[in-house]
């Protein structure tokens, strides 16, 4: 077996730690719960377990803004803690990997305090500063993320610092080699404590003009939209510098690799197509040595509709260097849940969609029981984002909430008050109550899990497209001496398919019924949204 097997054939589970199981009462997951429900994950049957951060923290954007990167925050447990999930995780087969945030720090870090003492502080180069404008202004054009400009000025040295996101989290200058080094020694400190790799946090920006420059404007801006969008990000993301560090962070993980188990990195990476998968690293020889997955955000963006993906399959598949991993995912803790952005009945075609393409899947925690963003009042908002850009749609917390775990108090999560409200029906859609239902969503997931661990062909197999009309989506999975054919029907109107699509074939799983099964009738005539995986 390769040592690559694990995350190329596995499934990866993102859990936001804040949201995922409270062990203490104080309203706020942490690593023992997340331990706690060990079991139920490896009876989900994921592979891999990734951590969203769990580091020393201010929590100005609830745990991106670091304060120190080699150790646990309170809020979610001890190094001690951390050791013991990596241990029991693994004593499960699962794999732990954790987030990466190269980009900046918190104000609070020990660096950043002795960056902004002195412009003549050994450190100071290790954070981009610059002296403002000739009318006192920022330096340059740069906006943050978050709102308003990407500089804010330090009274005691007169002098701006960058930061792409909240004033609270200064970015680091990845072109000093001393910073470099000694981020290079946070991920071999986690390394050495067992962790099977890294999602790196928004990787394409790690690296910024040398000279500073004006980024152009957008002719595609229009008003009403996010202001951050004014600018073209030309001289603050994706610059061909990025690249060299990517290698750097490859070679780092390779050393803790053997023939057994490799170390993965897995990017943040909001491109366009063509510069994603240049993040793969192929090199002048043929060899990938960028990170293994840099992440394909295509499903979250694209409108959903039969014909869109499957253009965007086949355009992906195609534009992917030899050797190359693909991977998919439907939402993050950044994104609109998949269950709200298209509804309940096509968020079961997404997982069959997820679950059946060829690549590595990650899951958003909640999404195999369909949970839906939670509308947070104004008086309740905790998300930053939507703190310094109320009422645009762009708040973060309505798909960050608890996990209903069961009909218990506050939903099994918490014996607390929840940092985050409750979904309105947890009493009635939880993980218990959906175990007991071989119709809930959470079956067809078990299902579907288990049918891509049984079956060589959706773990191995190749991509072929095929034609079944303007609204289902049909693909093969052919590997190993097997094919299986998956339609997926994403109209409002029942689907007769064409007999050459079905002729001697028999289903396997289905969408709806979990008792449609067996030999097919010709022709076979699909429901509404229904999705089946057919085998030859």
């Amino acid at each position: 077996m390769s040592a690559d097997t694990w995350w190329k054939n596995g499934i990866v589970y993102q859990i936001y730690p804040r949201s995922f199981q409270d062990s203490d009462g104080d309203g706020i997951g942490d690593l023992d719960g997340i331990r706690a429900r060990l079991d139920y994950l490896a009876s989900l049957g994921i592979d891999a377990v990734w951590i969203s951060p769990i580091y020393p923290s201010p929590m100005a954007d609830f745990g991106y803004d670091i304060s120190d990167f080699c150790g646990i925050d309170p809020h979610f447990g001890t190094l001690d803690g951390f050791d013991a999930l990596v241990g029991d995780a693994h004593s499960r087969g699962l794999r732990v990997i954790l987030d990466f945030v190269p980009n900046h720090t918190s104000d609070q870090h020990p660096w950043f305090v002795q960056s902004r003492s002195a412009r003549s502080d050994p450190r100071r180069d290790w954070y981009l500063w610059r002296d403002p404008a000739p009318d006192g202004g920022p330096p340059n054009n740069w906006l943050s993320n978050f709102g308003g400009p990407a500089w804010t000025l330090d009274p005691t040295t007169g002098q701006y610092y960058c930061h792409s996101f909240l004033k609270e989290q200064p970015d680091l200058n990845w072109r000093n080699p001393e910073v470099r080094a000694a981020m290079y020694e946070v991920l071999r400190f986690w390394l050495r404590r067992g962790v099977d790799g890294f999602r790196v946090d928004v990787l394409s920006q790690i690296i910024k003009d040398a000279q500073f420059r004006d980024n152009p404007p957008n002719p595609d801006f229009t008003p009403g939209q996010d202001p951050f969008h004014r600018w073209l990000m030309l001289y603050n993301t994706d610059l061909p510098e990025v690249q060299q560090i990517v290698v750097e962070m490859r070679r780092v993980v390779d050393a803790f690799s053997d023939t057994h188990s490799s170390r993965v990195l897995i990017g943040e990476l909001y491109l366009p197509l063509s510069r994603l998968v240049a993040y793969y690293g192929l090199n002048a020889q043929g060899v990938l040595e960028g990170v293994q997955l840099p992440f394909n955000f295509q499903l979250i963006a694209t409108e959903w509709q039969a014909a869109r993906i499957d253009r965007l399959v086949r355009d992906y598949e195609a534009a992917l260097p030899a050797g190359a991993q693909p991977n998919w995912v439907l939402g993050n803790h950044d994104k609109s849940r998949i269950a709200s952005r298209v509804g309940p009945r096509m968020a079961r075609l997404a997982a069959m969609l997820l679950l059946t393409l060829r690549g590595t899947p990650t899951l958003y925690y909640g999404d195999e029981i369909g949970m839906t963003d939670v509308p947070i009042p104004v008086d309740e908002v905790q998300d930053p984002f939507e703190k310094n850009k109320p009422g645009m749609g762009l708040g973060r917390d309505p798909q960050r909430t608890p996990m209903p775990w069961s009909a218990a108090s506050n939903a099994g999560f918490t014996t607390g008050a929840p940092w985050l409200r409750l979904a309105d029906d947890w009493r009635t859609l939880n993980v218990e109550a959906q175990s007991h239902d071989a119709g809930s969503m959470l079956a067809l997931y078990r299902r579907l899990i288990a049918l891509r661990r049984a079956q060589p062909a959706l773990k191995r197999g190749n991509y072929e497209a095929l034609d079944a009309g303007d609204e289902v989506l049909a693909y093969a999975r052919n590997g190993e001496g097997q094919r299986l054919v998956v339609l997926l029907n994403f109209g409002a109107t029942s689907t007769p398919l064409s007999k050459a699509l079905v002729t001697r074939q028999s289903i396997v799983l289905a969408s709806t019924d979990a008792a449609r099964a067996g030999f097919i009738k010709v022709p076979l005539v699909l429901a509404p949204y229904e999705g089946v995986v057919i085998s030859t």
